[in-house]
C-alpha cells in the first residue's frame, strides 16, 4: 500500500468510535450489539473501497467520478458521517420488515408481486383476535382427541359447493400433484394438448405431473380435441382424466374442447376417475358483472367431476392455498397420502380461509366485503371520479410533471379472467426533468413503498387498486418525489 493510501485509510474512525455516535448508539437496545457492530464494519468496507479507490486513480492519473474524486479530499467528520448514514440506512433495512403494506397502483387486482388477494377485514379481525396466543386447530372440542385440522373448511366448502367433503393444502400446484399421485401413480393420466399450461414461475403441467408419478398421455392438437380422442386414449393402465381450465391465456379463433359434462361420461364410461383443475376457483358466476361465463366450483361438482381443485387465493379472495373437493373415497385417500403432511396449510392459512369462506355464505355480503370483489365491481364512474381528483390535487402541487387522465383497462392478474379488461381511468405523470424510470424508482422506495405503471415514458397511476387512505399517501408521496432537487 502506498502512502498516499495510508493516509487515506487514517481518516477512518474505528468500530469503537462509530458505536458511541448517538445515530447508532440508540440502536444498540433494539437490534443488539452484534447487528449495530456488523453494519458498522460493512459501512466502513464501502467507504473504504471508495477511498482506495479515489486514492489509486489520483495516482494512476485516470479520470474517476465526482463522488471518488470527492472522497480524496473530504475531511474525517465527513467521511465519519457517511459511515454513520451508509450504517443506519443497513440497520434499518433490518428492522423494517421486508413482508409490508404496499400501495398497488397499477390496477392489477390480483398482483402476485404484491400479495395477491386482499384479505378481507373479516379475516384480519380473526387472525388478530383469535391467533395471538394458543388456538384451536388440530383437537375435537368434544371429545379432546386430535382431528382433523381442516375439518370447519371442509363443513364450508361443503356447504358452499355441494360437495361430499373437502380438504386444503398450501396451494394449488401441490393440490394438483398429491391428487396425480394419488389416483394415478404409475398409471396414465388423459389430457387435452391444449391445456397443457405452464403456470408462474415456469411450473408446466407435465412436470407436476411427472413429478406426481403420473404418466402423462396428450390427446388432440392444440386448438381442437374432441371426445374421441378420449375415447381412443383409454387403456387398461389409464386411471383417470384430467381437464385444465387454461386460468392465465385463452385460445381463440378455430377452437373446440370437450364439455366437463362429456368428459365426465366418458370417464364414467370406462372406469376412470374425472378430475377439474379449475385454477382460479369462483364461487360465484362472473358473468353477472359483464365478464365470459367462468367454470365455478358448485358448477364443476353439479356436472360431476370426482375431484375439483382451486386456488383459494384468486377468485375466493383469501390466502394462498389449494382447495381439492370431491368424492369422500377419494378425498380420504388424499389425505392418507404421504406427501399430505408435507404440502399441509398452517393455522394462518386456516383462519383466513375460513373467515373469507363465511363470507360467501350470503354472496351479497362476499361481495360487500371481500376486496376482490369490490375491486372487481368498481363502476367506471367512480373509478374516474378518483382519477379526476387525484390528477387535481397534483397539479395544484407539482409543477415538474406533466398531469393528465387517460382511458385504459385494469386486470384481474394471477392467471384469472385472461384477456377480460375492465375499463377504467388512468392518471398519467410525464416527468420533466427526470425519467419515468425514475420516478417509479422513487415511488417504490417511499415510506410506503408505492407501485405503478411505466408506459410511454409515463407513470400511470390506476386507481381501481388503491385502498381506503392509499390516495392521500400517494398524492404525498409524488409531491416529494417530483420535488426533489435533481
Amino acid at each position: 500500500m502506498g502512502k498516499q493510501e495510508s493516509q487515506v485509510l487514517r481518516k477512518l474512525p474505528s468500530v469503537d468510535v462509530l458505536l458511541k455516535v448517538p445515530e447508532l448508539q440508540r440502536y444498540l437496545e433494539q437490534v443488539g450489539r452484534e447487528v449495530v457492530v456488523s453494519s458498522i464494519r460493512e459501512a466502513v468496507d464501502e467507504i473504504r473501497n471508495l477511498l482506495l479507490e479515489s486514492s489509486s486513480l489520483i495516482v494512476h492519473g485516470s479520470s474517476m467520478n465526482k463522488e471518488q474524486g470527492t472522497m480524496n479530499i473530504i475531511d474525517e467528520d465527513t467521511i465519519r458521517q457517511k459511515i454513520v448514514a451508509s450504517a443506519e440506512l443497513r440497520i434499518k433495512a433490518i428492522v423494517r420488515p421486508y413482508y409490508r403494506k404496499v400501495i398497488n397502483a397499477t390496477g392489477i387486482i390480483l398482483h402476485t408481486g404484491l400479495g395477491r388477494a386482499v384479505l378481507p377485514a373479516q379475516a384480519l379481525r380473526q387472525i388478530q383476535n383469535e391467533l395471538s396466543g394458543y388456538s384451536l386447530l388440530q383437537v375435537d372440542i368434544e371429545t379432546g382427541k386430535r382431528s382433523k385440522r381442516d375439518e370447519c373448511i371442509e363443513r364450508l366448502l361443503r356447504q358452499l359447493t355441494g360437495a361430499e367433503t373437502a380438504a386444503v393444502v398450501n396451494n394449488n400446484a401441490a393440490a394438483t400433484a398429491i391428487v396425480l399421485n394419488t389416483v394415478g401413480k404409475g398409471r396414465e393420466v388423459i389430457v387435452s394438448r391444449g391445456q397443457l399450461v405452464e403456470i408462474g414461475g415456469s411450473f408446466r403441467l407435465p412436470e407436476v405431473m411427472a413429478f406426481s408419478g403420473a404418466k402423462l398421455v396428450e390427446v388432440g392438437t392444440t386448438n381442437k380435441t374432441h371426445p374421441h380422442d378420449y375415447v381412443n386414449a383409454v387403456t387398461e393402465n389409464t386411471a383417470a382424466i384430467l381437464r385444465v381450465h387454461p386460468s392465465n391465456y385463452r385460445i381463440q379463433g378455430f377452437t373446440s374442447e370437450v364439455p366437463l359434462e362429456e368428459l365426465v361420461e366418458i370417464a364414467h364410461e370406462h372406469g376412470l376417475i374425472m378430475i377439474d383443475d379449475v385454477g382460479a376457483g369462483a364461487l360465484i358466476d362472473f358473468s353477472q358483472f359483464g365478464f365470459e361465463p367462468e367454470p365455478t366450483l358448485p358448477e364443476s361438482i353439479r356436472k360431476g367431476a370426482d375431484i375439483v381443485t382451486c386456488s383459494a387465493d384468486k377468485l375466493i379472495g383469501a390466502s394462498q392455498a389449494g382447495i381439492i373437493l370431491g368424492r369422500a373415497k377419494l378425498i380420504d385417500a388424499i389425505r392418507k397420502n404421504q406427501f399430505a403432511r408435507i404440502v399441509r396449510a398452517g393455522k394462518l392459512t386456516l383462519a383466513a380461509l375460513e373467515a373469507t369462506l363465511k363470507l360467501f355464505l350470503d354472496e351479497s355480503i362476499a361481495l360487500r366485503e371481500v376486496p376482490t370483489l369490490q375491486m372487481l365491481r368498481r363502476s367506471l364512474s367512480e373509478v374516474t371520479n378518483q382519477a379526476e381528483r387525484i390528477a387535481s390535487q397534483l397539479r395544484q402541487r407539482i409543477s415538474k410533471a406533466a398531469v393528465t387522465t387517460a382511458p385504459g383497462f385494469s386486470q384481474m392478474g394471477s392467471g384469472s379472467l385472461p384477456t377480460q379488461e375492465l375499463a377504467t381511468m388512468l392518471v398519467a405523470l410525464q416527468p420533466k426533468k427526470i425519467s419515468a424510470e425514475q420516478l417509479a424508482s422513487r415511488l417504490r422506495h417511499y415510506s410506503t413503498p408505492i407501485f405503478a405503471r411505466i408506459q410511454n415514458d409515463q407513470v400511470l397511476i390506476d386507481p381501481r387498486t388503491l385502498r381506503q387512505g392509499d390516495e392521500e399517501v400517494l398524492v404525498e408521496a409524488l409531491v416529494e418525489a417530483l420535488g426533489r432537487s435533481d
